[in-house]
């Protein structure tokens, strides 16, 4: 049986690039919340970090959709999804929702998602190529 590594890291690069990228899309068409910018400064950030959120929505799954600076995208998304929970969900962190899954199941996934892109790299079929410096 041919080894299907690859594939695999393929299918994981590209369903959670497009997962994500669909909610950096939303707010590059719509400009970023004034509720982003209102929790970051809500913490004493600098308004500008709330611009971040297109670096890990948007610039980060193109590249691991690529295949191009892959661990580096990964390791984005994990630090995106951090800060997310860490400004807006913490307060969600133990809950249950009603369906019986964790409250932040899908922040969850997209962090853990992340940091298996960041530990698996891109594989051979990426545009970096898998022996790629950062694939």
């Amino acid at each position: 049986m041919q080894n299907t590594d690859d594939l695999g890291k393929l299918l994981l690069r590209v369903s959670l690039g497009v997962l994500l990228l669909m909610h950096g899309t939303a707010k590059v068409m719509n400009g970023v919340p004034a509720g982003i910018i209102a929790n970051v400064l809500s913490h004493g950030w600098p308004a500008w970090i709330a611009y971040g959120v297109f670096i890990g929505e948007v610039l980060a799954p193109a590249l691991i959709i690529l295949g191009v600076l892959t661990r580096v995208g990964g390791l984005i998304i994990a630090f995106n999804m951090a800060v997310a929970v860490y400004l807006v969900h913490m307060p969600h962190l133990t809950e249950i929702a009603s369906t019986g899954g964790w409250r932040l199941a899908l922040q969850g996934m997209y962090f853990s998602g992340g940091l298996c892109v960041a530990l698996l790299g891109a594989g051979r079929f990426s545009l970096g190529g898998a022996r790629g410096r950062f694939n």
